[in-house]
C-alpha cells in the first residue's frame, strides 16, 4: 500500500487569515464582510496539480512557480480545490450585481421569515455621481456638494418614510412577504456566500476593475486585499500580475502596437482605417465614437505611455 496515503492528514491553515476569522471588516456606512470558514490554501493548489508527489518534495520557490504557471495558463481545477465562506452585509442594489455571479452557494437573509434589517445605505453630500456620457451603465464625476446636501436630506426623508410605512403594515398584521414590497433598494441584506477560489478570482477581476460600480468595488477590494491576500498570498501575487494588472490585446491591437514601435505611424493609420476606427462625422468632421478604438487608445495611454498614436 502506498505509504503516502497512510499518513494522517492535518487541515491546511492560513495563519494570517485565521487572525481575522469571524471578525467583521467594515464596508460602506453599515456593511461588512467576515470570513466564516475556508478550505485549503496555496499548498492545496500545488497538491492538486502534483497529485503524484508527496509532501515536501518541492520547495516554496518551485511551488510559487507552479502556481504562477497554472494561473497564467488558466488551469482552473487546482484553484477549485480551495473554498471560502463569507458572511456579508450589503445594500440590496449592490447585492443584485453580486448575485449575478452564479458560481457560488448562497443563503440570503429572508424578509419573508424575518423583519427587514433596519438600516439603509446613506449617500454623503460629496458622493453623488453624475451619469457618464460615454458609459451608459456607469458614472463619472461627482455633483457639487451643495446640491448633494439637498439630495442626501431627501434620501434620508425617503428612507425614513419607507421604513415607517413598512412598520405600519407589520403592526397592522400584513404578511412580511407583502409588507416589504416598497422598501428601498438601499436597504441592507445579509447572506452567506461560499465560493471556490477560481470563481472568486473571476469575481474580483470584474468587480475590482475601475469600470465596476463604486459600491461593489469597495466590497471587492476589501475581499481581495484583506482576505484573499491573507489566505493565498502566492496566488494573490500571481492574480495581480496576470489578471488584475495585466492588459489583454487583440490581434489587431498587437499589429497596431507593432507599427507604432517600429516608428511607422502611416501603416498604423492605414490599419486603423481598415478596422473602421477612423470614420468621421460629416457634420462636425470629428471621429465618430468607436468603443473598441477608444478602449485601445486608453490602454496605450495608461499602460504603454503612448501620447502620439499616429491616427
Amino acid at each position: 500500500m502506498d505509504s503516502q496515503t497512510d499518513q494522517p492528514l492535518s487541515r491546511v491553515a492560513a495563519p494570517d487569515l485565521d487572525a481575522i476569522l469571524g471578525k467583521k471588516l467594515a464596508c460602506l456606512d453599515d456593511g461588512f464582510v467576515r470570513v466564516v470558514d475556508y478550505l485549503g490554501g496555496d499548498s492545496s493548489i500545488v497538491q492538486a496539480a502534483r497529485i503524484s508527489y508527496g509532501a515536501g518534495t518541492r520547495t516554496v520557490h518551485e511551488d510559487r512557480g507552479l502556481i504562477r504557471y497554472l494561473l497564467r495558463h488558466r488551469h482552473t481545477t487546482p484553484f477549485e480545490m480551495c473554498e471560502i465562506k463569507l458572511h456579508v452585509r450589503v445594500p440590496m442594489d449592490t447585492w443584485r450585481q453580486w448575485i449575478r455571479h452564479r458560481t457560488a452557494n448562497v443563503n440570503e437573509y429572508s424578509t419573508r421569515y424575518s423583519v427587514a434589517i433596519d438600516t439603509a445605505q446613506r449617500t454623503s453630500p460629496d458622493s453623488w455621481r453624475v451619469q457618464s456620457q460615454l458609459n451608459r451603465q456607469g458614472s463619472d464625476r461627482t455633483l457639487d456638494p451643495t446640491l448633494g446636501e439637498r439630495l442626501s436630506a431627501r434620501e434620508a426623508e425617503l428612507q425614513q418614510l419607507a421604513r415607517e410605512v413598512y412598520q405600519e403594515r407589520l403592526d397592522a398584521g400584513v404578511a412580511r412577504e407583502q409588507a416589504r414590497k416598497d422598501l428601498p433598494l438601499s436597504t441592507y441584506t445579509e447572506a452567506y456566500w461560499k465560493i471556490d477560489l477560481w470563481n472568486l478570482l473571476h469575481f474580483l477581476d470584474l468587480r475590482m476593475d475601475a469600470h465596476a460600480q463604486e459600491e461593489i468595488r469597495e466590497y471587492a477590494n476589501l475581499i481581495g486585499k484583506e482576505i484573499v491576500a491573507r489566505w493565498v498570498p502566492i496566488t494573490w501575487e500571481a492574480f495581480l500580475d496576470y489578471r488584475l494588472k495585466s492588459v489583454s490585446l487583440s490581434e489587431a491591437e498587437v499589429t497596431l502596437i507593432g507599427f507604432l514601435l517600429a516608428g511607422d505611424p502611416e501603416r498604423a493609420r492605414h490599419h486603423a482605417a481598415s478596422l473602421g476606427w477612423l470614420q468621421s462625422d460629416p457634420a462636425s468632421g470629428r471621429l465618430r465614437r468607436h468603443r473598441e478604438r477608444d478602449e485601445f487608445l486608453e490602454k496605450l495611454r495608461t499602460r504603454f505611455g503612448f501620447l502620439d498614436f499616429g491616427f
